[in-house]
């Protein structure tokens, strides 16, 4: 008996062993569709059944294990897609794992990790504006990251040459300093005789109270997903752009019954002997708690000197909208926008939409 009960004990403490150096795994994800109008700068009104208003809808698989003595070892995979068609992607032609597809170890000395993630634009473009990820609604975000018209004919090349997100890379996360934390970002550019070609950023992110801080500085030579030797489109105005520098501020505080956010960038080809454009992107916006959502607003302003047709362009954004939650993890949203581009004629989009996190 007594024999049993022993073998029971030890069994019972392998079974513990066991679970505690197992795979924490998690799934979870976002789904975003709208309903509405388009018509940004230079294009042609569309009526649609739209996915991603306020966020790209995405799923994903993020995984921990204890390995012990403080250090664990993570992963994390996350794909976007379209909500009203199924189809997987942000675009045409994107990657599967477009958003996280990456592996690394983490403890008390930060963490690192290898694969594809997040750019050092991305969390301060999007922490510090009202309207966040919104590629479709966002002046901020579509200034700095999203194209008008069609490879062809467009009206509007982002201030950002380089994606949201980075593959190749090599990231570092610091510990965080009471609200204070760093990524530093290397990405090699793979690109076959050009060993030199890569992209470098940092960026640090600072919260205490109702105030939060941002800045960031990135040198890009390659694009993402699809490198290349150009991180400009060969069709696009900015067709011979090979490099990019760019750096930015930003600000936010909340009052509680008003939150105020205000970011400056300014990117700039470096390309030598080539036209050097550069963009200098201006945002304000304000959010303010009314009922069970919050009231939206937010600006941008873009002024582009030098690109390679020797033009002055310029680009105002505004939109305007109201985020009603359900719950916790559900809420709807309405939204208007005003887009003009000096050089085309403006645009006005509108949408309804619904989003569920899960």
């Amino acid at each position: 008996m007594k024999k049993t009960r022993l073998a029971l004990a030890l069994a019972s403490c392998v079974v513990a062993s066991g679970a505690m150096a197992q795979s924490a795994v998690t799934v979870s994800g976002l789904v975003d569709a709208y309903v509405g109008s388009i018509k940004n700068s230079g294009e042609k009104s569309r009526a649609v059944v739209n996915s991603g208003g306020m966020t790209t809808s995405w799923i994903g698989f993020k995984g921990t294990e204890d390995l012990g003595g403080g250090l664990k070892a993570e992963f994390a995979l996350t794909s976007f897609f379209q909500t009203d068609t199924g189809t997987s992607g942000r675009f045409s032609g994107d990657n599967l794992f477009s958003r996280d597809a990456n592996i690394g170890l983490s403890g008390g000395y930060g963490k690192i990790a290898l694969g594809r993630g997040l750019a050092p634009s991305f969390l301060p473009t999007v922490l510090f504006n009202p309207f966040g990820d919104s590629f479709t609604f966002s002046p901020l975000v579509l200034h700095v990251y999203t194209p008008t018209g069609n490879f062809a004919a467009r009206s509007w090349t982002q201030a950002n040459a380089a994606d949201s997100g980075w593959s190749n890379q090599i990231l570092y996360t610091t510990p965080k300093f009471g609200g204070l934390q760093a990524n530093v970002h290397y990405q090699l550019g793979e690109v076959a005789g050009q060993n030199g070609k890569k992209n470098i950023g940092v960026n640090a992110l600072y919260f205490n109270g109702g105030l939060a801080l941002t800045g960031l500085y990135f040198d890009a030579q390659v694009s993402n997903p699809n490198s290349g030797s150009a991180i400009i489109d060969a069709t696009s105005p900015f067709a011979s752009i090979t490099r990019q520098k760019t750096w930015m501020v930003g600000a936010t505080y909340d009052f509680q019954v008003v939150k105020l956010y205000g970011t400056f960038q300014t990117s700039k080809d470096t390309t030598p002997g080539a036209q050097q454009a550069k963009d200098k992107v201006y945002s304000a916006g304000l959010s303010a708690p009314v009922g069970n959502g919050s009231i939206l607003a937010a600006f941008a302003r873009t002024k582009r000197t030098g690109d390679l047709l020797a033009r002055e362009v310029a680009r105002n954004t505004t939109s305007v909208g109201y985020d009603y939650f359900l719950s916790k993890r559900t809420d709807l949203y309405a939204i208007v926008m005003n887009d003009k581009v000096s050089t085309t004629g403006s645009g006005v989009s509108f949408g309804l939409g619904m989003r569920h996190r899960f």
